[in-house]
């Protein structure tokens, strides 16, 4: 039933990385098969529920610059925390010490601070509270402590990382 050309008229063609990376296409038609059509609309609908929830939470604490038009990913702009010496960076590692992993930063590049705030439909009510609770943690501690959220982080078994000397001194293999 399956072989590799591309002349069937069923095929899809080719996959060259341009299209994509073949592992991926496997589990993405994989979830999509699983799902189906109403699954896949009800995992949208939850996508962008969770995002705008997070979003409401945040927006007191937190730069919304893009306050409508919320799908499954939201902006946070950290300019208000950088005038208080923190970046987008700080706090991105800070999230790595509650065990959250840390978002995307400085994207979109015309947001300054930018992090790109992005739940997954399958996160529960719960983890949303607690990533909430841990975001305004951060912004608190900007407000009393600075240099904890500057140093983060500081839990993980790899703490902060000089980036400038990494940059300089390029080492790509472990020595104990």
């Amino acid at each position: 039933k399956y072989n590799w050309t591309s002349e069937i008229s069923d095929s899809i063609g080719k996959l060259h990385t341009f299209f994509g990376n073949f592992g991926i296409l496997v589990r993405a038609y994989v979830y999509i098969r699983m799902l189906g059509d109403d699954g896949l609309r009800s995992m949208t609908r939850i996508a962008i529920i969770n995002a705008n929830y997070l979003k409401n939470k945040l927006k007191d604490a937190y730069n919304i610059p893009f306050a409508e038009g919320t799908l499954h990913e939201f902006v946070v702009s950290g300019d208000t925390q950088k005038a208080k010496g923190v970046k987008a960076l700080d706090i991105a590692k800070a999230l790595l010490d509650y065990g959250f992993h840390a978002p995307t930063i400085y994207f979109p590049n015309n947001v300054p601070e930018a992090m790109m705030i992005e739940p997954t439909e399958s996160e529960t009510k719960a983890t949303l509270d607690r990533f909430v609770e841990v975001m305004l943690e951060i912004n608190d501690n900007i407000n009393v402590n600075p240099d904890l959220v500057r140093e983060a982080p500081i839990k993980t078994p790899v703490t902060r990382l000089d980036e400038t000397k990494a940059n300089r001194e390029l080492n790509l293999r472990w020595t104990p």
